[in-house]
């Protein structure tokens, strides 16, 4: 579904937001690229969303990974754990790979724990 993985992410970014955390807005105006199908013909933009995403990583002091597959969460897991930032995953379903896993620091299943190891690593 288009926009689906945008949309949980904004979700909860919004859910921290009430809980008290900072955010950093990854997908601020002109960030949203969920409606690109192919990024063959559209070599600039991809190297300018990377290059946003990057910085958006080397800002963050926590990364809550919601585990949607895709090459751009993989990568930025792999970035940020090299970067020696915090990962949690999130997820209440079962997750049937293990690479989320083993790049994560904790795993949350729930809202409330999530929030609660999140205050854990402050």
């Amino acid at each position: 579904m288009k926009g689906n993985g945008i949309t949980k992410i904004l979700k909860m970014r919004k859910f921290l937001e009430e809980k008290g955390f900072e955010t950093i807005k990854q997908f601020s105006k002109g960030k949203d690229y969920s409606n690109i199908r192919d990024f063959r013909e559209k070599t600039i933009l991809a190297k300018n969303i990377i290059k946003h995403d990057l910085a958006c990583i080397k800002k963050a002091d926590v990364l809550v990974v919601l585990p949607e597959p895709s090459f751009g969460t993989s990568i930025e897991m792999f970035v940020a754990k090299n970067a020696k930032k915090k990962i949690i995953l999130f997820s209440s379903k079962p997750v049937p790979s293990p690479w989320p896993i083993g790049f994560s620091d904790m795993v949350a299943t729930n809202k409330n724990d999530l929030v609660r190891k999140l205050h854990e690593m402050a």
